[in-house]
């Protein structure tokens, strides 16, 4: 009698849509109130997954370091040295290790994000709360593993004392917003159509490796002007090349980190072009959250 009783309250409680009331800024502004308040459940979803991640390992978050440690390793002998990838890089391993530092904040949260949703698929289909959490959690996570390999790559800056100019460190906090503005409006993006369709989280690992090979990580950028100088390619490719966030990303944490550099390592304007790429990002931030809320209406459904 008493679940009887309890099952007649709940039926005679109104029915309360979660769906936004607005469109456009509103709702933006509306979810992002609703995440601020589930601030804390936030925050235990990123520790959660940091925890799931390395959970019955013996090195724990080491592994975190050890992989891009490995990745260096073998880029730095193999690239660097046999293959001549380092003949007019100076300090080819401090180069290599801080474009693969943003590079890596770039994808361990797509990654992670992509499959966000599917992989938290019983709070969804069981409880209300912003589906957005999710794939922000994931950035959380990956926020955290890149504070762990930035703090090996300015200890490396300080044992081999390659100190990189002042005026460069302001290239810094632009280049992880830059990153970070991208990774949110697509994985919102990613993390919903996955739902929909499971190929794209096997779609988005190659090309995270694709993009990893055509960002200057273990090459320069000078040498990519080189060889479409030397080819006859259009000079818009170029720009196409460079005006790409991850590329500008990158070149700006080399501009940060790296001392090696000159001028004619970077292209003219780098501060610019980020600055016109991070308002770009904002615009596509606004339009990924838009696409993601019309989504997400289905959302439990689909799982």
């Amino acid at each position: 009698m008493s679940s009887e009783a309890r099952f007649d309250r709940l039926a005679a409680l109104p029915l309360r849509s979660f769906t936004p009331h607005k469109q456009g800024l509103g709702s933006f502004r509306r979810q992002l109130r609703e995440i601020a308040d589930h601030r804390q459940l936030l925050w235990l979803l990123t520790r959660r997954d940091l925890q799931v991640r390395y959970r019955g390992s013996v090195l724990g978050f080491l592994w975190t370091l050890i992989k891009p440690l490995i990745l260096l390793a073998v880029y730095y002998v193999i690239l660097g040295q046999v293959l001549g990838a380092a003949r007019g890089i100076e300090n080819f391993g401090i180069y290599v290790f801080s474009g693969l530092t943003i590079y890596m904040l770039f994808s361990e949260s797509l990654g992670a994000s992509t499959g966000s949703i599917v992989a938290n698929g019983g709070l969804v289909k069981k409880i209300y709360l912003p589906r957005e959490i999710f794939p922000l959690a994931a950035v959380g996570g990956a926020s955290f593993m890149f504070l762990m390999q930035l703090a090996v790559l300015i200890g490396a800056v300080v044992v081999f004392q390659q100190w990189p100019e002042p005026t460069g460190l302001l290239y810094f906090l632009p280049s992880v917003a830059l990153i970070l503005i991208y990774v949110v409006g697509i994985g919102l993006l990613l993390s919903a159509l996955n739902v929909y369709l499971r190929d794209v989280q096997y779609i988005t690992e190659i090309l995270l490796t694709l993009m990893m090979w055509g960002s200057p990580i273990v090459y320069s950028w000078q040498m990519v002007k080189e060889v479409m100088v030397r080819f006859d390619i259009p000079s818009w490719l170029l720009e196409v090349y460079t005006n790409n966030p991850l590329t500008l990303a990158v070149l700006g944490f080399h501009r940060a980190l790296w001392s090696g550099g000159t001028p004619a390592d970077y292209p003219e304007d780098l501060a610019l072009r980020m600055g016109i790429a991070g308002v770009v990002g904002l615009v596509f931030l606004l339009i990924a959250h838009w696409s993601f809320q019309r989504m997400q209406g289905n959302l439990a459904q689909e799982l």
